[in-house]
């Protein structure tokens, strides 16, 4: 069975939520309930897909949720749906733990970047290393800066003025990108974790955390977002403060999830991987700054340290075909 984009209930949706929370072992596997996808599910196994539709793709978002033993038969059956509607598959956001179960299902796997990770218990901002950090957040605070967790609907007019801002300040032609980053709003609002900061009382920032499941248990650092006037600092002060609060709760980690076409290696690549595709992606890990803005975020991860940082993959079923990246730049509206 499948549920197309637009006419998925909050019922399902929800479901599908139970789903990651007992199979999700993606930290990013929370964005699979972003609006506009699709849910793929088939009696053969308790599990789920997610999806979008571009073009003549079914694009496959992080993995196969369902247990470790019933994985492939799902990703079997997800592909014979794929070939009664005539579509091909390609999935992105693909664990390194998965990158065998795709091989054997006939996908040709690539490194497409990485995804970096803090581990709460060990985090500390001491020594020369968190210098420039501590400065920011110090100088932050000193202008004043308050930073309070919020719910979103009593403060959904600010952040849409705060996202409206942040947008303008990008250019009359820069489009919001969708997709791989999360979302505010919605059915499952209520498990999202949200960060105001105010200056003399006037929203200025946030940042919003989804919640990661399954082997490295915490939350996501997801949708930020700032006027363009805020001061320096505040987007880590905002973030520091969720960290300690998280810590203190006894979170594990704080993932601050993928960054495409960077932490790129050839040794991450399985043996069958395309080396066109390699190519590809290191020309935009050099000159794809257009297409997503890599390096100032790869830039904010690294201030924090991550212990963490795994290669994550883009899988082609067949070869690897260019008209499928150019697909996925279309649906996360990067081009």
């Amino acid at each position: 069975m499948t549920t197309r984009s637009g006419e998925v209930s909050d019922e399902e949706v929800l479901g599908v939520l139970e789903k990651l929370r007992k199979d999700g072992d993606n930290p990013s596997a929370f964005l699979a309930l972003n609006s506009g996808n699709a849910y793929f599910t088939d009696p053969s196994a308790d599990g789920v897909v997610a999806y979008r539709e571009a073009g003549s793709y079914l694009i496959q978002f992080g993995g196969v949720y369902a247990p470790p033993e019933q994985q492939e038969t799902l990703l079997r059956a997800f592909l014979a749906h794929a070939r009664r509607r005539r579509r091909k598959v390609v999935a992105v956001q693909v664990l390194s733990s998965d990158v065998e179960l795709y091989v054997r299902c006939g996908f040709t796997v690539n490194q497409v970047g990485s995804s970096y990770s803090v581990h709460l218990p060990d985090f500390a901002l001491r020594g020369t290393r968190f210098m420039k950090l501590r400065n920011k957040i110090s100088r932050a605070r000193r202008s004043g800066l308050e930073v309070t967790e919020v719910s979103y609907e009593e403060c959904a007019a600010d952040i849409a003025g705060i996202d409206g801002a942040w947008l303008r300040s990008k250019g009359r032609h820069v489009k919001e990108i969708e997709f791989l980053v999360g979302e505010l709003g919605g059915p499952v609002q209520h498990a999202r974790r949200l960060m105001l900061g105010r200056l003399d009382g006037v929203p200025i920032a946030y940042i919003s955390y989804s919640p990661a499941y399954g082997s490295r248990p915490g939350w996501l650092h997801d949708l930020s977002r700032r006027l363009p006037d805020a001061p320096p600092g505040v987007m880590e002060a905002i973030n520091l403060t969720a960290l300690e609060t998280f810590r203190q709760e006894g979170a594990e980690w704080l993932h601050f999830g993928f960054t495409p076409f960077t932490g790129l290696s050839a040794e991450h690549d399985p043996a069958e991987a395309s080396g066109a595709t390699r190519r590809i992606m290191r020309l935009l890990a050099d000159h794809g700054d257009k297409v997503y803005p890599a390096a100032s975020q790869l830039a904010y991860k690294e201030k924090w340290g991550p212990q963490l940082v795994l290669p994550e993959y883009l899988a082609f079923h067949g070869r690897a075909r260019l008209g499928a990246i150019w697909q996925i730049l279309r649906v996360t509206k990067s081009v």
